[in-house]
């Protein structure tokens, strides 16, 4: 079986994710949405929290299962899955540049390969950081998110009256 795994933080999931998820399974038998904790954000949402959205969000995909990536490395938890390969949406030259030597890396670790999925052109603006931000000033996300995200974050705004 070939298997792949999509890592993020997923703070929150966007439907620029949704998209590049939904194409790695067209293109693999699994794949793992693996959610980071991600040490360098402050997240909007706990693991916990964002698995569960993400878990809604792809319950009638085929092969997609989501699980929690840990403190470890990548190339480990992609090891331990029986992971062939990482998926990654590449937006534009910056993503390129950024993901690369962690590819590379990666590679060299384990001989782990990456895959870089170019996004659709109707997502290359979005970021969780953006999502957050409008969110966080009243802007509509909707469009742009799962409803299980906007069903989290209506619910943050009606709690605090804002977000």
């Amino acid at each position: 079986m070939q298997s792949a795994v999509c890592p993020g933080s997923f703070d929150p999931m966007h439907n620029g994710h949704v998209e590049i998820v939904a194409r790695a399974a067209n293109l693999f038998d699994e794949v793992i949405v693996a959610v980071s904790p991600n040490m360098h954000k402050s997240p909007m949402f706990g693991v916990e929290e964002r698995m569960e959205m993400a878990r809604e969000t792809f319950s009638a995909v085929r092969g997609v299962v989501v699980e929690p990536l840990g403190e470890g490395l990548l190339a480990e938890f992609c090891r331990h899955r029986g992971a062939n390969a990482v998926v990654k949406g590449i937006r534009d030259a910056k993503d390129l540049a950024y993901e690369t030597p962690m590819a590379t890396m990666n590679r060299h670790l384990t001989g782990l390969e990456t895959i870089y999925l170019a996004a659709d052109g109707r997502y290359t603006h979005l970021s969780s950081t953006l999502i957050k931000e409008v969110h966080a000033l009243g802007g509509d996300v909707a469009e742009f998110v799962p409803w299980a995200v906007e069903r989290r974050l209506a619910e943050r705004r009606g709690a605090d009256g804002r977000s």
